[in-house]
């Protein structure tokens, strides 16, 4: 039985896929901005809301902590920059294959 966890690296603008604390999957990010930062922390995946509209792309995965998530983006160009209000972005194919693998209640942990 899989036991899937998500880090996001900051510096490295990657967020990891991890089956029991092995790494499955790297996918490149797009993080928030220095006045916006990525807040670092443990969370975990609350909601998952497929074609949410706008610049969310095609897949949303809020986080524990209110207003953050994990989600698609209609600017592919933005992925591996700072470029959010704090959330990560990643490319719509990414996020929809990252949606499909995981659970809800998925650990989230976002470190520098």
């Amino acid at each position: 039985m899989p036991e899937y966890r998500i880090i996001v690296d900051l510096s490295s603008r990657q967020l990891y896929l991890l089956d029991h604390n092995i790494v499955i999957r790297g996918f490149p990010v797009g993080i928030g901005t220095m006045l916006t930062q990525t807040p670092v922390g443990e969370y975990e995946i609350i909601n998952k809301v497929p074609n949410p509209g706008g610049p969310f792309g095609a897949f949303w995965m809020g986080l524990s902590r209110p207003h953050y998530g994990i989600h698609g983006t209609d600017n592919p160009a933005s992925i591996g920059h700072m470029v959010s209000r704090g959330c990560i972005r990643m490319y719509n194919e990414d996020v929809l294959e990252l949606a499909a693998t995981i659970p809800l209640y998925t650990k989230v942990t976002i470190r520098q």
